[in-house]
């Protein structure tokens, strides 16, 4: 099946309020292109200088998404054009994010990366953490970035009970943080392996790259 088939099969069988982000890391720029070509406009990447390489080829009218585990002082680098940043798991993230945003004079989306798999290996904060963040007085002085919602990846194994369990944690976090800040809206979660049950857990944002590209190319 081509790309462009996959694409169009996933929009059609994605729940309107599900926003598919088409996980392109690894993936040279014509596989992105038949992507954009079959209507795909939103795309991760998770090295923010892909990301800047592509950006800088690629269509304009791409919504790009950073993925990965951002260190800080890479943001400047992608600050003039991300549009959403998945994996903000610290306010002195936080608090480089709206530096380089003020550069470029405009406001950085993020997402709050709450951990909810057991590996150690995965990061993101606690919900007490991630409650004390949007409380503060630090964060409100911030301007340049709007935390939208939040993020969370599941335990890397077969057992679909533990999944399930992992996504129904970070849908029980979105909803005691968004009385605090109306602005969330936004529950990422849910890859090419396990989307169809974070999505009946709530998500509204899904990230999918083997579903559409094929297993990902190694660097």
């Amino acid at each position: 099946m081509s790309i462009a088939s996959k694409i169009q099969e996933l929009q059609n069988d994605l729940p309107k309020n599900v926003t598919l982000v088409a996980v392109s890391k690894t993936k040279p720029v014509n596989a992105l292109e038949e992507a954009y070509n079959a209507g795909q406009r939103v795309f991760g990447e998770n090295k923010i200088q892909e990301m800047v390489e592509k950006w800088e080829v690629l269509p304009k009218d791409i919504s790009w998404h950073m993925i990965g585990h951002v260190q800080r002082n890479k943001v400047k680098y992608m600050a003039e054009f991300v549009d959403l940043i998945h994996g903000v798991d610290n306010f002195k993230l936080l608090k480089e994010i709206n530096k380089q945003a003020q550069k470029h004079n405009r406001v950085i989306n993020c997402l709050l990366q709450i951990k909810i798999a057991e590996e150690d290996s995965k990061f993101g904060m606690s919900a007490e953490e991630a409650t004390a963040l949007l409380a503060s007085e630090e964060f409100k002085q911030l301007e340049n970035i709007a935390i939208v919602g939040v993020m969370g990846m599941a335990t890397f194994t077969n057992d679909m009970t533990q999944v399930r369990q992992e996504f129904k944690n970070l849908k029980t976090t979105f909803n005691q943080l968004q009385p605090m800040h109306a602005a969330l809206e936004i529950i990422s979660m849910g890859m090419s392996g396990d989307y169809e049950l974070a999505i009946e857990e709530g998500s509204t944002m899904v990230r999918i790259g083997s579903s559409i590209f094929g297993a990902r190319n190694h660097l």
